[in-house]
């Protein structure tokens, strides 16, 4: 059977993946559209567990409210411009409305939950990967179910942030001190919420790191320890207010705290406010990024590739080309192999073998 390009179209519109793809599975199942969409997915099963070893650093934090559920979620992918694709946002979209309608237990409870197209969230990963070409992951989430939410999203998903409020008000009345607190959250990422948090643990080790340094200090060391014990306290009051965020000054207006911004919007209101829980998910967070040096994966490119000699077949040309060539500048004419010197230009060369094209196409 023909495969003409207009089955090749709708197979991509039906799938998203490439034209080229969509033109090979139509022919390996001989016109068979279902049999050709069944075919990708097989592929993109296989192409999810090709790259499963990449590391997904990059992505999307989404936090949102569905159906008065809200639910925060991070989405890897390798590559940052990933995180605009529309594709892939709304995968994340929906993948956070599935945890709002499903609640998971865990995220292997997530990943076998439906997605709402006949497939599981796993699958759709899967499917992702195949449409994207990148590592696809979803690696944490999170959702309240009480209360009143509230999310905010930070720079397109660099972070998401999902505060929830225990309120006698509406909604629509602590939607703004919600998404203040929340905007603080992602500026400030604060380690507790609030000071009742902190646990005795911590309290002593700050309490031990402030000791020895005012032993280290000359002008301290000679002072009485009730004078120093007043002065520890002194600096937990500022390690609470770098710390806690309820204890943290307001952004907005420093003249008073988190906690007394809340009290005095819920006075104006003539109801209550108090931060019940928030979760900051910000993209990456504690993934180890692979660095890459440019200019020693091209070096390396080019000693493979000089080594090999620039072999090609029986019609090359044998030559000496100036070494500009290698970075796509040489403009060698085809079937020459030669280049015009320009003006005050020493000339570097090297020996190769090849068509006459540039080198560069050749890398």
């Amino acid at each position: 059977m023909a495969i003409t390009a207009k089955d090749v179209q709708t197979l991509r519109e039906m799938t998203g993946v490439g034209m080229m793809d969509c033109k090979k599975a139509l022919t390996e199942a001989e016109g068979n559209m279902d049999k050709a969409v069944e075919l990708l997915r097989e592929k993109g099963l296989a192409a999810s567990q090709k790259k499963a070893g990449r590391i997904a650093a990059e992505g999307m934090a989404y936090a949102g409210v569905i159906d008065g559920v809200g639910a925060v979620v991070e989405v890897n992918a390798e590559t940052d411009f990933v995180g605009k694709n529309e594709k892939f946002v709304d995968f994340v979209k929906g993948v956070a409305a599935v945890v709002a309608k499903e609640k998971p237990a865990d995220l292997d409870a997530l990943m076998a939950a439906p997605y709402g197209n006949g497939r599981t969230v796993q699958e759709e990963q899967q499917e992702m990967v195949l449409v994207i070409g990148e590592n696809i992951k979803v690696r944490r989430f999170a959702f309240f179910t009480e209360g009143v939410s509230v999310p905010y999203i930070h720079a397109g998903g660099k972070i998401g942030v999902l505060v929830n409020l225990e309120t006698s008000l509406s909604a629509e009345q602590v939607n703004e001190v919600g998404k203040d607190m929340a905007m603080q959250i992602a500026a400030l990422n604060p380690r507790f919420l609030d000071k009742s948090q902190v646990s005795q643990d911590v309290l002593d080790e700050e309490k031990k790191i402030m000791l020895v340094q005012m032993e280290n200090d000359p002008k301290m060391a000679a002072k009485p320890e009730k004078v120093k014990e007043g002065i520890v306290q002194g600096k937990l009051g500022k390690f609470y207010k770098e710390n806690c965020l309820l204890q943290q000054e307001f952004v907005k207006d420093n003249s008073m705290s988190v906690e007394q911004y809340a009290a005095k919007v819920a006075k104006e209101l003539g109801g209550t406010i108090k931060l019940k829980d928030a979760v900051r998910f910000e993209k990456g967070e504690g993934i180890e990024k692979k660095q890459e040096n440019f200019a020693e994966e091209i070096a390396k490119q080019l000693g493979k590739q000089i080594a090999e000699g620039f072999r090609v077949p029986d019609t090359g040309v044998s030559g000496t080309f100036p070494c500009s060539a290698f970075f796509g500048r040489c403009g060698a004419v085809r079937g020459s192999g030669k280049r015009a010197a320009r003006p005050g230009r020493r000339k570097r060369s090297f020996p190769a073998v090849f068509y006459g094209e540039r080198i560069a196409n050749k890398l």
